[in-house]
């Protein structure tokens, strides 16, 4: 009998869809994005759904206005978490209404987390500007406050791979100084600041506060762009050398998408979310859920999925 029981369930599972077989495994999205040009905002809601996404920490781009990210959190709290947007072009210009306005957003409750700081950002054609802010400057140290009364995770834009020289050489100086001050506080680098695996690692020996977001590093992304990002993946597989550290140091890596544009929220986030469950899938089961929502939820306070 207990054979017979045996053989039923391996038919039953084996003639069950991937997704339904390994729908215990959900993702947290660290950071994304939406710009003015999405029409829809539910159609987030929806991508999320259709993908095993529990929550987006997401924040407003371009001329979308920040109210309507929190607005959206509020009526779907358990889904949607809204970080406060820091760039745009009075964090650029350094003008005074920054502060005041990252004051005022912290103050009202309405978010739970912060979005990137640009700290070098390369020109990306005609949709965004170079952006080069010493770690030093005061809009820096105005979002670092915030996160430190918060309990926020500080996230770094810090591309590393395009720029070069002593001006690279600084930048990572100034940043392992800069996170060395605040041992206790969590840093995070966006698009694993486009280093490789040799530099991420020594600097996860280094730094016990310094996380690394995956976005901008599969395939769907990098294929379609000529920016230096970090190549995650060989094929449809992660690297060993990835595979590797990821083992070794499960709970410094957060799975993160970076969606902007309105081309992000439409089949691109279908067939990113697709190379991400089949990439999960080839390590261990503890460390796929550290990786795709238990980091998160740590760093951020965030409820898990019940």
């Amino acid at each position: 009998m207990k054979r017979y029981l045996k053989i039923c369930a391996i038919l039953f599972f084996s003639a069950l869809p991937l997704s339904v077989i390994a729908e215990e495994l959900y993702f947290v999205d660290a950071h994304s994005q939406v710009d003015y040009q999405l029409d829809d905002l539910e159609l987030i809601l929806q991508r999320m759904n259709e993908t095993g996404v529990h929550k987006t920490i997401l924040a407003s781009r371009g001329r979308r206005p920040h109210s309507e990210i929190a607005d959206m959190s509020a009526m779907y709290p358990e889904r949607i978490v809204a970080a406060i947007r820091t760039k745009g072009r009075i964090y650029r210009d350094n003008k005074p209404k920054f502060y005041k306005k990252l004051r005022k957003r912290a103050k009202s409750g309405r978010y739970a987390a912060m979005a990137e700081i640009l700290i070098y950002h390369a020109q990306k054609g005609n949709k965004a500007d170079e952006v080069n802010v010493e770690l030093s400057d005061p809009r820096v140290d105005a979002v670092l406050q915030v996160c430190l009364e918060k309990n926020w995770p500080m996230t770094l834009h810090i591309e590393f791979s395009s720029v070069h020289g002593n001006l690279r050489s600084q930048i990572m100086r100034d940043m392992e100084a800069f996170i060395s001050k605040q041992p206790e506080q969590p840093f995070a680098l966006i698009h694993m600041g486009q280093l490789n695996a040799d530099e991420v690692k020594r600097l996860i020996e280094r730094h016990s506060n310094l996380y690394f977001m995956t976005s901008h590093t599969n395939p769907v992304v990098t294929s379609q762009s000529n920016q230096p990002w970090t190549e995650l993946f060989s094929g449809d597989s992660l690297k060993d050398e990835w595979k590797q550290l990821m083992t070794k140091y499960p709970d410094r890596f957060i799975f993160a998408l970076d969606n902007v544009w309105q081309r992000h929220w439409q089949d691109f986030y279908l067939e990113q979310m697709d190379v991400w469950h089949k990439a999960l899938a080839e390590l261990p089961n503890d460390v796929a859920h550290q990786f795709a929502h238990g980091n998160a939820e740590r760093l951020w306070q965030l409820s898990p999925k019940h």
